[in-house]
């Protein structure tokens, strides 16, 4: 590492359980980022500042006046610019180290394993049940991990999907669109939950690529924040997944 980099990445460096192998891993390292607001934005900061070599951020969104009061990556400044162009400046801001790739695209069931395909890990911040199973059929596709994150009203939740073949994928938790299924805008979200949930996820990320501790790989964290608690349950494959089953 150059002698800036030794001093811009000095806490990670005395980390026993990330060091100078770990940091290594981190610059080369590869991770897609799709949506670019209340969870991938937080990601997206911490990844870049973890000095994460290549991010590609896909996003077809604006930025929104309403949008300021959680995705706190923004300001008024950015109102009516691409979501992924106003994030990827900030990000090149933060870290020139980073390659940022800004993708301005809705990722579907027919372009998403071409717009992932390269990358060693996706992180997955959407909120549309049809974008995150076109996600996690092509992380299968692609034998890529996804780290998946969700929000709702004070709650949140989290979990690392097909890391390993016998774990189970993002259908195996939901198989189908839940009919009562429902949007931040419908319901309401408070806007300090995307920091919590969007920062754990750059944290997985971090703790997968430099293989630290044990990742969230058959387990979903739950946060409930307006008891402040939280647990983690175990995960179940499902023999009958239509995603990642043998079964006819």
């Amino acid at each position: 590492m150059r002698p800036d980099q030794i001093d811009r990445y000095a806490r990670h460096l005395v980390l026993k359980e990330i060091g100078g192998p770990g940091q290594a891993a981190l610059l080369d390292a590869k991770v897609a980022i799709i949506g670019a607001g209340g969870l991938g934005g937080p990601a997206a900061l911490y990844l870049a500042a973890a000095g994460v070599g290549h991010i590609t951020l896909i996003d077809d969104d604006e930025v929104d006046l309403s949008n300021l009061q959680r995705q706190i990556q923004f300001s008024e400044a950015d109102i009516g610019n691409a979501k992924v162009d106003s994030l990827a400046k900030r990000l090149s801001g933060l870290n020139q180290d980073v390659f940022i790739r800004p993708v301005r695209e809705k990722l579907t069931q027919e372009n998403a394993a071409e717009l992932l395909r390269g990358h060693d890990l996706i992180l997955d911040g959407v909120d549309d049940f049809e974008t995150r199973f076109a996600v996690n059929e092509a992380s299968l596709k692609l034998n890529t991990p996804l780290i998946s994150g969700a929000l709702g009203r004070f709650k949140g939740q989290i979990s690392l999907f097909n890391a390993d073949l016998s774990a189970p994928c993002y259908r195996c938790l939901v198989p189908d669109i839940p009919p009562d299924a429902e949007t931040c805008a419908q319901v309401g979200i408070v806007g300090a939950l995307a920091g919590i949930i969007g920062a754990q996820m750059g944290l997985e990320a971090i703790k997968y690529i430099t293989d630290a501790g044990q990742n969230l790989s058959g387990r979903l964290y739950l946060f409930d924040g307006l008891k402040h608690e939280s647990r983690t349950l175990t995960l179940s494959k499902d023999p009958a997944c239509s995603a990642c089953s043998s079964a006819p």
